[in-house]
């Protein structure tokens, strides 16, 4: 600063010397004065590029931070980048090894965290198009004791004393095709083929009651109720408020329908009596709306939802179950409930659980031969009610390995299911 200062005053004080002076002074101290002034004119020049290059340097490290942003461990699956910044909460851990990438980690949720919010709302957010392949096995084993003939002195059982029982295995593989429009709408279809194999047992074989038979009929892969569904996502989670998402869902009866299968007699056992064949689907149209809620709290993921199932009133050719008789009549299915309630936590960068609790309850079915009157079907209402165990696992970029056990805690649920997806998402 101050030999900026001298500089300026000697530029000053030159221009003020007259130049008669300079004429009277000998040569020799002209010339001297001369050098030295070039040189401080030179010196100036070089302070005043020194300048410039040192003022430069300041605002490329004002413009630039000095380290990267904190990389978060946590994060919220629905946080959104906007406006070129990141949106969420989340815990501070240590910075990144390369600033831009540190900036994309932050930008996005772990993996395994959209993975589970995905499975808990059905709407899927990361990329346009996602193929899922679903496979599902279902056990059922139930029991049921039959009483044929009455009571003595209110204490004394005169009659047949059978056990019947009925086992299931049911084996389901679902190809689903989701499409998402701008984040906020979002179409599927939906394609089942089932397998059935069901085995019915019952007391009384040869006229002896300890003695029991069992016949079993199988159905071979056959496709189900193809069904279609939209979703709106209505609300986006912020602070106090969760995610929430409408879907509506249309089922086609494409499925073989259970209404005028007959039931023939075991030849070895009057007691016991066996469908010709199994159904791969209920044989009506159904509409089924639905809302569904998803809030984070780092690092767990609550979510909820509820159904309604409203079964359209059909007409068929024949509703009777007894050999050599077809009566025609319409059949109206039981509308149903459908409500669930879980927490996920994600594990790590590529692994989360969840456990939920679902239950379905549906009112009695109805049918109406022509020309006779509506009669309700007996034991068609039920109540099943399911525990849940998820798990998402990240196996690449684009595909999620989801394998889900149910194990039933009614007597109308089945005593456990076992599915295992796989959505590829693009």
């Amino acid at each position: 600063m101050h030999r900026s200062l001298t500089l300026k005053a000697v530029v000053c004080l030159s221009t003020l010397v007259p130049a008669t002076l300079l004429q009277a002074a000998p040569d020799p101290q002209v010339e001297a004065l001369k050098q030295e002034l070039m040189e401080l004119k030179s010196r100036y020049e070089a302070q005043q590029k020194a300048l410039m290059v040192l003022e430069q340097r300041v605002k490329q490290v004002e413009e630039t931070p000095a380290t990267p942003p904190p990389k978060r461990l946590t994060r919220s699956p629905a946080e959104q980048v906007k406006g070129g910044q990141t949106v969420a909460s989340g815990a501070p851990g240590t910075s990144g090894s390369s600033y831009g990438q540190s900036l994309k980690e932050d930008s996005e949720p772990a993996q395994s965290v959209s993975n589970l919010y995905d499975e808990a709302s059905g709407f899927f957010g990361g990329g346009k198009f996602s193929v899922e392949t679903g496979l599902t096995y279902t056990h059922i084993d139930t029991r049921a004791l039959v009483l044929n003939g009455f009571l003595a002195l209110d204490s004394i059982f005169l009659g047949n004393i059978n056990l019947d029982r009925i086992k299931a295995d049911n084996w389901t593989l679902d190809l689903t095709a989701r499409y998402n429009l701008a984040q906020r709408w979002q179409f599927d279809v939906n394609v089942p083929v089932v397998y059935r194999e069901s085995t019915y047992s019952s007391g009384g074989a040869g006229g002896a009651g300890p003695v029991s038979s069992d016949a079993t009929v199988t159905r071979d892969p056959t496709i189900g109720d193809v069904n279609v569904g939209v979703a709106y996502k209505f609300l986006d989670e912020s602070e106090n408020l969760p995610d929430a998402v409408f879907t509506f869902r249309v089922k086609a009866p494409t499925g073989d329908d259970p209404y005028g299968i007959k039931l023939v007699n075991d030849p070895n056992n009057d007691n016991l009596s066996v469908p010709q064949d199994l159904p791969t689907g209920n044989g009506v149209w159904s509409i089924t709306p639905g809302i569904s809620l998803v809030k984070t709290f780092d690092p767990a993921v609550l979510f909820g939802s509820l159904a309604y199932t409203y079964n359209i009133e059909d007409s068929f050719s024949d509703i009777s179950p007894q050999v050599n008789s077809k009566v025609p009549g319409d059949v109206k299915l039981g509308d149903s409930w459908q409500l669930g309630a879980g927490i996920a936590f994600a594990l790590n960068e590529k692994m989360s659980m969840s456990f939920s609790f679902s239950d379905q309850f549906s009112s009695k079915s109805k049918i109406k031969p022509d020309n006779g009157d509506w009669q309700s079907v007996p034991n068609s209402d039920f109540n099943a009610a399911n525990f849940n165990i998820g798990m998402t696992l990240a196996a690449t970029n684009n595909l999620t390995i989801v394998p889900n056990l149910a194990i039933g805690l009614t007597d109308d649920a089945p005593d456990f299911s076992f599915s295992l997806k796989f959505p590829y998402y693009f």
